[in-house]
């Protein structure tokens, strides 16, 4: 019997079909869930990091470039509390006992370190559907929770892939039918 989820979510639209079915499965299941965000500078819409390189060759430009990079990590963060904030709330008036927390880190790592702390019976996750070099490369945060969590691990897929089958189904039928 499932009593804590711990669903690991990001900014992109992965992110809200992950909630929407672990708020589900929370329901039939009387479970609570912790919403978890990782702050990583890898995650998409994350503010670029100044290069250091440049700092010595124009001092004056260090100063404005590690301001700015402040301010838009600030906001960066801020985005990730109101997006928790928001589903937290979705939960609770679903009468869904939540709670979100958002840490800085390695995401796989993270996730997998704070299921074990907090006893997760499940951890829910996206899968951006990375793969070949941009997976060896970039890595993959589900891949490592996969393999390391000491619970149950639920991955949703990126629906993406079904669009592509959709179009291409479509493209089908329709060249079908000009060729009648």
């Amino acid at each position: 019997m499932l009593k804590k989820i711990l669903v690991a979510l990001d900014r992109s639209e992965m992110g809200q079909q992950v909630f929407e079915q672990a708020l589900a499965l929370a329901k039939v299941m009387s479970a609570q869930l912790l919403l978890l965000h990782v702050l990583s500078p890898e995650e998409e819409g994350s503010p670029y990091i100044p290069m250091l390189s440049n700092i010595d060759y124009y001092p004056g430009l260090s100063g404005q470039s590690l301001d700015l990079y402040q301010k838009q990590w600030d906001k960066f963060k801020d985005e990730g509390v109101r997006i928790l904030q928001s589903f937290c709330a979705q939960a609770n008036t679903a009468n869904v006992p939540a709670e979100f927390n958002q840490i800085l880190g390695n995401p796989g790592k993270s996730i997998c370190k704070l299921a074990a702390q907090w006893d997760a019976d499940l951890i829910m996750m996206g899968h951006r559907g990375r793969s070949g070099l941009t997976e060896f490369f970039l890595g993959s945060v589900s891949n490592y929770v996969l393999h390391h969590a000491n619970c149950s691990v639920y991955i949703v897929h990126s629906p993406t892939s079904q669009k592509n089958t959709e179009k291409v189904v479509t493209t089908a039928s329709s060249n079908a039918s000009i060729a009648n």
